[in-house]
């Protein structure tokens, strides 16, 4: 896996985990909802620690400058 994501576009993606996360655990989104956003945000904090997003792969997308 080749990186494509920049430093800025993971630090975005790891504040919106832990926002989803927040809103998770704080009983604001609850049910169905709530257990998306937690997936969600647990695929986002993985791609930001990877550096590779596998949906910018099939369109040639790359943040990363580098």
């Amino acid at each position: 896996m080749k990186r494509n994501m920049s430093n800025t576009d993971r630090i975005v993606r790891v504040i919106v985990a832990a926002l989803f996360a927040w809103l998770y655990f704080g009983g604001i989104a609850t049910g169905g909802l709530g257990v998306v956003l937690l997936a969600l945000g647990g695929v986002f904090l993985l791609t930001s620690i990877v550096g590779f997003c596998p949906l910018y792969a099939p369109f040639k997308f790359s943040t990363y400058k580098g």
